[in-house]
């Protein structure tokens, strides 16, 4: 691509004025997803054009984040040092604040491509606004819309007396952009691209490490070195668990492994685990659960449940901490490389990461390198470190110190000579991490940062149409993906299933947005177009409002991400169904045996009417007993053992905070009830005349050990009631 002669700024603000002189006030102004957004420098746009209603705005993004906010006094107490610990001096992004209090001005428009799943529903302008897109659509989709202004948060490192640029957690779409901008601008079309550095963002390499050059501005101060989003981790219940270890049965050693963010691709992270740590536990649960009986000859075919040998290669857009977690445990450590005839033979086991003499033959045999070296060949053999970094190449002679070989390897003699003193040790490169972005919690930041440089090196940060598809582009071959991505398992959450086959993960019928395609249809599209890839949709059997449970897998509903010519496998808590290439009979009872036996019986009658199911079908006893009970007893003997943990990882709530979140959830739950119960319980609450020791850390951490007010005196005794009726508290 085209260098540019950057410009470098201290101050947004002066940022901001030149945008303006560049290109005008039509700013179309595009950022990441998720993390990498240059918070101060958009926030200093939007509130020019908040200010100068002659400034048409319009933000093209995806996932803008937003800390936590409470709706009542209690929770402001609850909320309030948790966010000032956790999120620090995170610059809140003003259009977000605007939108939630309804307050966008109308030359601003806020177009996103993905959102935090079920944060719009009912929000007019982003429902109106959203752009449905497939993940490695987007950069096609944000140029055609007119993108005239690119920007995102970067960071930096010294070396050799230079500084180098890393797009860091978010090189999924800019250098996509970048490239198809430069093409614009041969049309004339004028843009710009800025980077603000922020040097707690990780320095990641591979495809994110970029020159200055890459940038128009850079803005690089200090002051905007704040603190990065941490999304908290959410808690984990008996359904994610089972799910997860349902679905972790069909994951092959030596594969590839592609998860989400979430309690369910965190589900998976633990029974790989699991799986790996305590491998006789594993099987013996999967046993007296009954998945090995019901879907041994499925799990034998599709992955397994020995423990991990070979390892496994993580290929996904979002780098989650479920990935350091796997690479810790040794789950993750299948290394590929950016070379096609190397992973070629590495595939074949005709070499390894151990270069011997047989390295360089095959490479030969493979026609990589040419037996008389070319100046390309002896680069090529340096990069992956098959020579020794000391040699040179010069006028066809191979030099080191007291060493000089001709490059002709026809020879025996030349031959034999360089195998005995020209080869290095191990393959360098190694790639065991090909991702596109990264978001997480605080502590996943901070192990990024702790790697050393070769690890980090070894997580490959690229482009999303790289990790997203298959089909060829600037970033890798159709034919080196498929020689990386053996055995692809790509394993995403969903909302619902119908019994079709077709799967709902991103909207409901009525037209809501609840979060986006991001890229599961990419995923689903790859996994049927690898030879042996396999996709896994996970999805709780069913969903709660208050006391209303109802199926999440249905007979037919009025919108679907994955249709269902694309089905495959499907994951519930109750079980496996393998759904590839069945008629639709087949299909249907499959879905039924996994579905809670609570709606079973009607999902049967539905089929039996439409005329999808044999009037005469019984579903087997077997299946029958698909109830969270059923589960809760499945589980119970290793949770004795400390096993199956609310935070299997960890969490950034206190002790105290744990349980003050549930017995706040308790008494928003109480609020629901009717009128009379409400008062009933007040009245009890008002009863308490002591404070039990063991309740005053709850209560300092709320300040409501020394309350002044009746208001607060009232706030006191409901949250006693409340962790007492919880048996919190004696």
């Amino acid at each position: 691509m085209e260098k540019k002669n950057t410009t470098y700024f201290d101050d947004v603000e002066r940022c901001a004025d030149k945008i303006i002189e560049k290109i005008g006030k039509k700013i179309i102004f595009g950022m990441p997803l998720g993390l990498g957004k240059p918070n101060e420098l958009i926030n200093a746009i939007y509130k020019r054009a908040k200010r100068d209603s002659s400034i048409d705005l319009t933000i093209l993004t995806a996932l803008s984040l937003e800390k936590p906010v409470w709706k009542s006094e209690l929770e402001r107490r609850f909320l309030e040092p948790f966010v000032e610990r956790i999120f620090g001096d995170y610059a809140d992004l003003e259009y977000m604040l605007d939108l939630r209090n309804k307050k966008l001005p109308p030359n601003v428009t806020l177009n996103e491509l993905f959102i935090k799943p079920g944060s719009y529903i009912g929000v007019e302008h982003a429902q109106q606004n959203y752009i449905s897109s497939n993940y490695s659509h987007i950069a096609r989709d944000v140029v055609q819309n007119g993108l005239n202004v690119t920007a995102q948060a970067i960071t930096k490192r010294s070396a050799h007396e230079r500084i180098f640029y890393s797009l860091s957690c978010n090189p999924d779409t800019a250098l996509d952009v970048d490239y198809l901008l430069e093409k614009e601008s041969k049309k004339g079309r004028k843009s710009v691209s800025i980077g603000l550095v922020n040097e707690n963002l990780p320095f990641m390499y591979g495809d994110a490490e970029v020159d200055a050059s890459q940038f128009d501005m850079i803005i690089d101060n200090p002051t905007y070195y704040t603190k990065l989003f941490g999304a908290p981790k959410m808690s984990m219940g008996n359904a994610d668990y089972m799910i997860g270890l349902n679905a972790s049965t069909l994951i092959k050693d030596g594969g590839t492994l592609q998860i989400g963010i979430g309690s369910l691709g965190d589900g998976i992270v633990y029974g790989l685990k699991l799986n790996k740590e305590k491998n006789d536990m594993y099987n013996r649960l999967l046993a007296e659960s009954k998945i090995l009986g019901r879907y041994g000859e499925l799990i034998d075919d599709v992955g397994g449940t020995e423990t991990f040998k070979e390892g496994l290669l993580g290929s996904t857009e979002m780098l989650v901490d479920g990935y350091i977690e796997l690479i810790k445990s040794g789950v993750i450590k299948r290394k590929t490389y950016n070379s096609e005839p190397i992973q070629k033979l590495i595939n074949e086991k005709k070499i390894s990461e151990d270069i011997t003499p047989k390295t360089l033959e095959s490479l030969m045999e493979e026609k990589a390198v040419q037996q008389q070296l070319t100046e390309k060949d002896f680069t090529f053999l340096q990069e992956y470190g098959i020579f020794k970094d000391t040699l040179t190449l010069e006028d066809g002679v191979i030099r080191g110190e007291a060493l000089e070989i001709p490059a002709n390897l026809s020879d025996q003699s030349n031959l034999q000579q360089v195998m005995d003193k020209c080869l290095g040790d191990k393959l360098k490169k190694p790639i065991i991490i090909h991702a596109a972005f990264f978001l997480g919690p605080n502590a996943f930041y901070d192990a990024l940062n702790n790697m050393t440089e070769n690890e980090r090196k070894m997580i490959h940060m690229t482009s999303v149409l790289n990790v997203n598809q298959l089909y060829g582009n600037q970033w890798a071959s159709y034919d080196l993906k498929m020689l990386q991505r053996k055995h692809g398992r790509f394993a995403n959450a969903a909302l619902m299933c119908t019994l079709s086959g077709a799967v709902v993960s991103d909207g409901l019928e009525n037209g809501q947005v609840v979060s986006g395609v991001g890229g599961q249809y990419n995923f689903v599209s790859m996994a049927h177009a690898l030879p042996d890839g396999r996709s896994i949709l996970m999805l709780r059997s069913t969903r709660s409002k208050g006391a209303d449970v109802s199926s999440n897998i249905i007979w037919h509903y009025g919108h679907c991400t994955i249709p269902r010519h694309l089905r495959d496998i499907i994951v519930t808590e109750y079980g496996i169904a393998n759904l590839r290439g069945l008629p639709d009979k087949d299909i249907i009872i499959a879905l039924i045996k996994i579905a809670d036996s609570r709606f079973q019986e009607e999902l049967i009658q539905k089929a039996k009417s439409a005329g999808k199911l044999p009037s005469n079908y019984q579903l087997p006893d077997l299946f029958k007993k698909n109830t969270p009970k059923r589960i809760a007893e499945d589980l119970a003997p290793y949770k004795e053992k400390g096993l199956f943990v609310p935070y299997p990882f960890g969490t950034d709530f206190t002790k105290e905070e744990l349980i003050l979140g549930k017995a706040l959830n308790n008494l928003k739950s109480m609020m629901t009830d009717s009128l009379g119960t409400k008062a009933a319980r007040l009245g009890k609450a008002m009863t308490i005349l002591s404070i039990p020791k063991s309740a005053k850390p709850y209560l300092q951490r709320l300040k409501l050990d020394n309350p002044t007010s009746t208001r607060d005196i009232m706030m006191q005794k409901m949250v006693l009631y409340s962790l007492i009726q919880g048996g919190y508290v004696s």
